[in-house]
């Protein structure tokens, strides 16, 4: 193991100190996000990675950041799964939507925690605990003590599905340099583009180790029973008219309700399907909605919406691609404020043309592909968000031409998932992964 340079301690030295003083700010921040969403107030031993004793340790650990990283990482988590029963995973998240997302999808079969902050003694007591053999990290979670403690207890690191905006790469400033050093600590980083593998080596990453595989996004499926979700939907409805608003965030609510109310006038019995980003967003949403004058359904109260309501909240986690099947327009949010978009691809993989709104820096690669092919339509603002809307309520050959070229598209993006696991699967194969199980190491 290669020993930290002068420059790597005293740049590290710097980083640890400073986190150490905004100690105080993290509790404030559980607490703040705690009288919002009350799952900010439970668990917090994890969040400074303080554990009951006693820990078998695991073969393979998935950081996911929440809800949409942990979707990402499913099909891989679960094919590793399949090759590997007797693998012993940890996946781990930052927020209680992506917990709730790794409990809905696995259950008790994996191990779970909040990833701890990067506090250097916070991340070495979490890797002596579980004592990984492999880390995978999503996307763009770059946290430095993390890289570098990985490095130092010896768990050979790759960045999966990796995602780096032109922002983001601007917005490292100072950190640069020491990102430069905890990035050549990776065995490798598996990039969605091309433009996102630059952007990696720009700051730092080793070229040699830097490999497009593509984004795991396309590699999508529908969940299990939401082929039959959908087709109960659609024939409650009938034959109405339904578009839906999808991951929206708050400074996007007060447009979704002005774009249905519009739309209302040109279509009466046009439903609304609203499926907030956050769960603490539902009630509010509901009760927007119910201001605005409207009948409103929710998926947790009655299940199903009926022929007088105007608006159906989805208000549960991990449904929401077999929602977007019962839609003829989906708008995905996220894109009209300025968070920088999310998931296109799950309307386009199940058959609804896809709006958003101009914020896509997070899903940049993505939005230029569907763009060129025909399988988006960006609005500049609102305003063009409700005309395209409209315009594909209004056109069904408009609409059908969308679905093919995102099938189209979605099909030809298909292959990161082989690719990712043939890399990850010879890593395993090479830190003493059988054939069908890895054995345990405790003891």
């Amino acid at each position: 193991m290669r020993a930290a340079d002068p420059i790597e301690r005293v740049l590290r030295g710097l980083y640890s100190a400073a986190l150490y003083l905004l100690l105080p700010v993290t509790l404030y921040h559980l607490v703040w996000r705690g009288f919002r969403h009350g799952e900010y107030l439970l668990r917090w031993n994890e969040r400074y990675a303080v554990y009951d004793p006693g820990a078998e340790p695991v073969d393979v650990w998935v950081h996911a950041v929440s809800m949409g990283e942990v979707n990402a990482a499913a099909p891989l988590v679960n094919a590793l799964r399949a090759r590997h029963p007797g693998l012993r995973m940890l996946v781990t998240s930052i927020t209680p939507t992506g917990s709730a997302r790794v409990r809905a999808l696995w259950g008790d079969s994996v191990e779970h925690v909040y990833l701890p902050y990067d506090l250097p003694g916070a991340v070495s007591r979490f890797l002596r605990h579980f004592q990984p053999r492999m880390a995978l990290v999503l996307e763009t979670e770059l946290w430095p003590n993390l890289l570098f403690g990985c490095r130092e207890h010896g768990v050979p690191g790759w960045i999966v599905n990796a995602r780096l905006s032109a922002r983001s790469l601007r917005g490292y400033g100072l950190l640069r340099p020491l990102l430069r050093r905890a990035l050549r600590t990776l065995r490798g980083v598996l990039a969605q583009s091309a433009a996102d593998a630059r952007r990696f080596v720009q700051l730092g990453a080793d070229p040699a180790a830097t490999v497009v595989t593509g984004n795991l996004k396309f590699d999508i499926a529908v969940p299990e029973g939401g082929d039959a979700l959908s087709a109960t939907l659609r024939e409650r409805i009938g034959e109405r008219p339904a578009w839906i608003a999808a991951s929206t965030h708050p400074e996007e609510e007060a447009a979704v309700i002005a774009i249905h109310r519009e739309l209302r006038g040109r279509w009466p019995d046009l439903l609304l399907l609203w499926a907030p980003r956050h769960p603490e967003r539902f009630r509010g949403v509901a009760q927007q909605a119910v201001e605005a004058g409207w009948r409103v359904a929710t998926r947790t109260l009655t299940r199903w919406p009926d022929a007088d309501d105007a608006v159906f909240v989805v208000d549960t986690m991990g449904e929401l691609v077999s929602f977007y099947a019962c839609a003829q327009v989906a708008f995905v949010g996220g894109s009209l404020q300025d968070i920088g978009g999310h998931n296109l691809l799950e309307p386009a993989a199940v058959g609804t043309a896809v709006v958003s709104g101009p914020h896509l820096h997070n899903f940049a690669d993505i939005a230029k592909r569907m763009q060129a092919a025909g399988a988006l339509r960006v609005g500049a603002d609102a305003r063009q968000v409700v005309v395209h809307v409209g315009a594909l309520l209004e056109d069904a050959a408009a609409r059908a031409a969308m679905v093919s070229a995102g099938h189209a598209l979605v099909e030809e993006g298909r292959g990161a998932l082989s690719r990712t696991l043939a890399l990850v699967d010879a890593g395993l194969q090479g830190h003493g992964a059988g054939a069908t199980a890895m054995p345990s190491r405790r003891g």
